[in-house]
């Protein structure tokens, strides 16, 4: 069982930047991790993933030029810089553990393990 625990949510104005972290624990391994995004009244959504060494990435169109992820594999701890930030970006940020295909895919059902979420509030 892998644990993630997301943070570095919070309130910002448009333009703002935001770095998110998830913490892994528990049986790590080489997983590919993503994070993903629910508005209210929205489903969840694909914003980017990382390949286990980080050689592959991958970004949802939306957030291409903005948004960067990153990891530290030493530390089992997954990041998402978040610049430029816009009102539409408000959402419970969420990470997710890829055991199986270890592909940074955008299919949400490839992932295995969730964290709690972490809002991100952008402000007009």
């Amino acid at each position: 069982q892998v644990q993630l625990v997301e943070s570095g949510g919070g309130l910002v104005q448009a333009g703002d930047s935001l770095r998110l972290s998830c913490a892994a624990s528990g049986r790590t391994g080489a997983y590919a991790m993503g994070w993903f995004r629910q508005a209210p009244g929205k489903d969840r959504e694909f914003v980017a993933a990382i390949s286990y060494l980080g050689g592959r990435v991958n970004y949802a169109d939306s957030v291409k030029g903005r948004f960067t992820i990153s990891r530290t594999n030493a530390k089992n701890t997954a990041y998402l810089q978040m610049n430029s930030l816009k009102p539409e970006d408000t959402a419970v940020y969420f990470c997710a553990a890829d055991a199986t295909t270890r592909r940074p895919s955008s299919d949400i059902m490839e992932y295995d393990y969730w964290g709690q979420g972490t809002q991100v509030t952008v402000s007009s």
